[in-house]
């Protein structure tokens, strides 16, 4: 079964590339390609759209390549190498937690921003890694050696999962190498990944929030964007240039390739290479499933949160020390917050459900034509509205759960640990319990260093009061209901007797004998809440969830087998699943709405514009309001002697993407991408082109804010300055 689809899916790459050719800007800007595989797949177009360069100058095993300078942020960004000393570049809000772990009251690195003068100040980050991609390969025919038509999922899974042990087994690594297998179009498809992580990355510079951050919460996800979003790290090796834990003695890192940096900016129209590690896309979703998103599950997460961040925020904007520590929590939640919004907004303004249910009918209407492929697949979109309609319950629940107990209620996090550590101690005894502890107290140690129990106590009183009202009640635990006072009064009753609401508490319990710790937390109350109302998830929530959410998968894949063989002349590109891919389009403006067209490009004037003294997300610098009064630029002006600050272009990312290099058509930096517009957020789930834009910061910005407004010109020494256009 799977090796003939392969083998189909192989012959469908040749006629996709014939395709291709014949209709070069057919797919200009969809798709999220995987970069050994743009030889044959995307090369022909990519040169059509402007590109100067080859497939191999992008990717290559056997010489430095622009993959080679594509690394990995902390598993959670793209960043990029500038300098053949290990420089790099990412975004602000990557690396926002490494710059809030240095600041304090004292020194602010958040509202000044912080520049090293030399090597020697540049700051370590433990737990922060650089991870580069040293080959990909598609080992499909290997992890699905052996399998059979009559296969279910559990035995297909069973038998994939011995392959890729014995992949790993076979394949010769490198020191420092390893190798990760994951699957492509819902598991039809398997690449093996080999790797290599440097775990000392230290901070180097980072501007004030009030440019890296600038617009916050209002202008996220937004178009005009003034932010500049972006922060310097130093990737150091040991003397060999390989991977070391940190030393004062380690190097900076030599790299195999770095990207020059443009001075000449970009234009409408001029092609634009993304470069990076996309998080996760589901764009063979079928109808249903996207109505669904739109009419329940959405909603009820934006609200959770919406809840969340007024108490917060409200905290926030009322003193400044609960700015440092809520800011970067803020900012987390906030973000998929107004994402969603954007996402449901979009995907009805771009009537996503009925193009998908047209799509479904021409699907329905080809697959009925051919005998064979009408016995395989004509029951898949009945068994896809049967399966929606059937978990949807359960979905909603499940949201609720995870948004209000697994995110935005804090102290459920000290619980859920404390809880694995009473059962470490069930299972494993005094020494079990002692280790893992040892583990755990680092962990405390920094949560309480940004938590309020106050705060949480509000978030936790209203966030109750949404899931009793909005839950049904077989998913209530019934503790709640034997309280017989209002949920302001049910979260003091919990907060003030239970130890774990601040440090000093937890760390006395902890220092007692295990046997007469685990008594204590056995009778917290909101450990026994936690441990109450998580068995009932299990139990009535997550488990037939799973159950269901299996069968759906397995009708994913075969969804996704079909659409291949039912268009066998049309291309196809694997979901994000946080691998390296490439996405290329061009940079260009947009209609959001009637009569509205948004330019691409913004600039320097436009800051000032929004400038609003005194107000924490638009408020300016006096340095940055005088070198703007001076036309201080020096050379990062643009022809018409303006500063740009940020540009659009039309590729397509995702989460993940946030700190991916722009790159031009000669292999050059000129931005670096860090948003997308409110309006194309659904492109996880429906790509379209009419108003999908991803938003980069232009490099010119970066330098100019790096060299005159820091004065750090010792790192602009260190760069390629190059002019392709001239």
């Amino acid at each position: 079964m799977q090796n003939q689809f392969v083998m189909k899916f192989i012959k469908l790459q040749i006629i996709t590339f014939l395709f291709l050719f014949a209709n070069p800007l057919l797919f200009a800007g969809e798709g999220m390609w995987l970069p050994l595989l743009l030889k044959s797949l995307n090369e022909a177009e990519m040169q059509s759209l402007g590109m100067k360069m080859t497939a191999e100058d992008i990717y290559s095993v056997n010489q430095g390549s622009l993959k080679d300078a594509i690394v990995h942020f902390g598993g959670f960004c793209t960043s990029e190498l500038i300098s053949n000393e290990g420089l790099l570049l990412t975004n602000h809000h990557c690396g926002y937690g490494a710059i809030q772990s240095h600041t304090s009251l004292e020194n602010n690195f958040l509202k000044e921003g912080f520049w090293a003068k030399s090597k020697a100040e540049e700051k370590p980050n433990p737990g922060l890694f650089a991870k580069f991609i040293v080959r990909i390969e598609d080992v499909t025919d290997q992890v699905l050696k052996g399998a059979k038509d009559k296969m279910n999922e559990k035995e297909l899974q069973s038998l994939t999962d011995k392959n890729i042990d014995a992949i790993r087994k076979s394949t010769k690594l490198e020191k420092h190498e390893e190798l990760e297998i994951k699957p492509f179009f819902k598991g039809n498809q398997y690449f093996m990944f080999v790797t290599m992580t440097y775990t000392d990355v230290r901070l180097v510079g980072a501007p004030p929030e009030s440019i890296g951050k600038f617009g916050a919460d209002t202008d996220n996800w937004e178009w005009p964007r003034h932010t500049g979003d972006f922060s310097l790290f130093r990737i150091y090796a040991g003397p060999d240039n390989m991977p070391a834990e940190y030393s004062e003695n380690n190097i900076p890192y030599q790299p195999k390739h770095f990207l020059p940096i443009s001075l000449d900016g970009v234009a409408e129209g001029d092609f634009t290479l993304i470069f990076g590690f996309p998080g996760r896309t589901d764009q063979y979703l079928p109808a249903v499933a996207i109505e669904q998103t739109v009419d329940v599950l959405n909603p009820a997460k934006i609200g959770i949160r919406d809840k969340a961040l007024k108490i917060i925020g409200a905290k926030m904007r009322a003193d400044e020390s609960v700015k440092i520590k809520y800011s970067s929590k803020f900012a987390s939640t906030a973000n998929y917050w107004k994402k969603w919004i954007g996402e449901s907004q979009g995907l009805v303004a771009t009537n996503a459900v009925m193009k998908k249910r047209d799509q479904e009918a021409d699907f329905q209407d080809k697959i009925y034509k051919k005998r064979k492929l009408k016995k395989k697949y004509g029951m898949l979109l009945g068994e896809f509205e049967t399966a929606y309609k059937d978990i949807e319950k359960l979905a909603y629940s499940r949201d609720y759960y995870s948004e209000v107990v697994g995110r935005n209620i804090e102290i459920f996090r000290i619980q859920g640990l404390l809880s694995r550590l009473l059962n470490i101690y069930q299972e494993n005894g005094e020494a079990g319990y002692e280790n893992y502890k040892r583990r755990l107290i680092p962990y405390f140690e920094n949560f309480y260093k940004n938590y309020d129990a106050n705060i949480d106590e509000e978030v936790f009183a209203a966030l109750l009061e949404m899931y009793v009202e909005n839950v049904d009640n077989e998913y209530i635990p019934p503790t709640i209901f034997n309280y017989a006072m209002g949920y302001d009064e049910i979260a003091q009753e919990l907060y003030s007797k239970t130890l774990f609401k601040n440090s000093e508490k937890l760390m006395a319990l902890l220092s007692l004998p295990a046997a007469e710790a685990a008594e204590q937390l056995k009778e917290d109350p909101i450990m026994q809440l936690g441990e109450e109302w998580k068995e009932l998830y299990d139990e009535k929530v997550a488990t037939p969830y799973n159950i269901k959410k299996d069968k759906i998968n397995a009708l994913q894949k075969q969804y996704m087998a079909a659409l291949i063989e039912a268009y066998p002349d049309k291309t196809f590109w694997p979901d994000a699943n946080s691998t390296m891919r490439v996405t290329y389009g061009q940079v260009a403006g947009y209609h959001p709405k009637d009569a509205v067209y948004y330019l691409p490009v913004s600039y320097l004037e436009g800051v000032m514009e929004k400038y609003k003294p005194g107000d924490y997300e638009f408020d300016v610098s006096a340095k940055l309001i005088d070198l703007f009064k001076e036309k201080d630029y020096g050379q990062y002006a643009d022809q018409s002697g303006k500063v740009p600050v940020c540009f659009l272009g039309t590729n397509h990312t995702t989460g993940g993407n946030s700190g991916s290099p722009a790159i031009d058509a000669h292999g050059n930096l000129v931005g670096l991408n860090f948003d997308r517009v409110w309006e194309g957020t659904m492109s996880d789930l429906n790509y379209d082109k009419s108003i999908c834009r991803n938003i980069m910061v232009d490099i010119r910005y970066v330098l100019f804010i790096v060299d005159k407004y820091a004065g750090a010109s010792h790192l602009i020494e260190e760069m390629k300055l190059v002019h392709p256009k001239k």
